[in-house]
């Protein structure tokens, strides 16, 4: 049984709930974000040289440095579009039922953001403590990229959202009852786009905490019958890996500092994916919570 917000949410994805439409959708979603990510590629060819291009290029694909991770989180800008067209051009309802009512959705982002800053901040004083992190971007630089990165960062983050919580959980929980196909396999699906090779025997231990976080997502979905809550989270934890604290050989180019250890690293990691799985049930228990009253 859902709960009466996730019905009222998933109402208008119950008008044309077929799954064709929703393989047309995410084709639809692919196709908008492919194109969007070309015409980026294109805008850098266009002044560039060729020599330029090809160094530019490979920065933005292997997001080497601060201007090509702000280029990479700008494509996420079609990610982003793809939903909110496929929602009215596949299934004839609104952009803004992707996201569900105004004020719920407010409410939940800022208290899912609130609740993971807080407890960030706190698991950052006891880490910084017990082994300090090493100096990555000057402070000068780091201050005059965040007009930048934090929009970009939120873009980023809502645009998966809309996708995986949004657009794929409404359409499935439409068609299906099951929690298996509309809760579990977009989470599924989300955890698997974060396989890295190249962390070795570590992959399968992002896998599972990415796993993890997007079950606590699809959760506060539910409970709230709206996107914010699933925002916040996703928002608040990007901007702490993202701008404070990276691993190493990840995306730093826009972090304050990073860890002593690589991501291939097989002694420290675990232990700290360990440590952010249980941070991540402490903050999903404390929002079932907040999100109560």
């Amino acid at each position: 049984m859902h709960t009466p917000e996730f019905n009222a949410y998933i109402a208008p994805a119950r008008l044309y709930p077929q799954i064709w439409r929703l393989l047309l959708g995410i084709v639809l979603i692919i196709f908008i974000y492919a194109g969007f990510v070309g015409l980026v590629f294109w805008g850098g060819f266009a002044y560039a040289t060729p020599f330029g291009f090809l160094s530019w290029a490979n920065g933005v694909m292997t997001v080497q440095g601060a201007v090509p991770t702000l280029i990479m989180l700008f494509t996420f800008m079609g990610m982003a579009l793809g939903p909110i067209i496929a929602a009215p051009a596949c299934h004839m309802r609104g952009p803004g039922t992707l996201f569900g009512p105004f004020t719920d959705t407010l409410r939940g982002f800022i208290t899912a953001a609130a609740v993971v800053v807080l407890i960030c901040a706190a698991y950052s004083a006891v880490t910084f403590y017990l082994e300090p992190p090493l100096a990555n971007l000057p402070l000068h630089d780091w201050l005059w990229l965040l007009p930048y990165a934090v929009p970009l960062i939120l873009i980023q983050t809502t645009a998966e959202e809309l996708i995986f919580r949004g657009y794929l959980q409404q359409q499935l929980a439409a068609r299906f009852n099951s929690r298996l196909i509309w809760m579990v396999l977009p989470s599924m699906l989300f955890a698997s786009l974060h396989w890295d090779p190249a962390m070795g025997n570590n992959a399968w231990l992002v896998i599972a905490v990415t796993f993890g976080m997007a079950l606590i997502a699809a959760d506060l979905t539910e409970k709230t019958g709206s996107l914010g809550a699933a925002m916040g989270l996703h928002f608040a934890n990007n901007l702490f890996a993202l701008l404070f604290l990276s691993v190493q050989d990840t995306i730093t180019g826009l972090a304050l500092f990073v860890t002593p250890f690589t991501k291939a690293d097989t002694a420290e990691l675990p232990l700290v994916l360990g440590i952010d799985l249980i941070m991540l049930l402490v903050v999903w228990r404390l929002l079932r919570i907040a999100l109560d009253r």
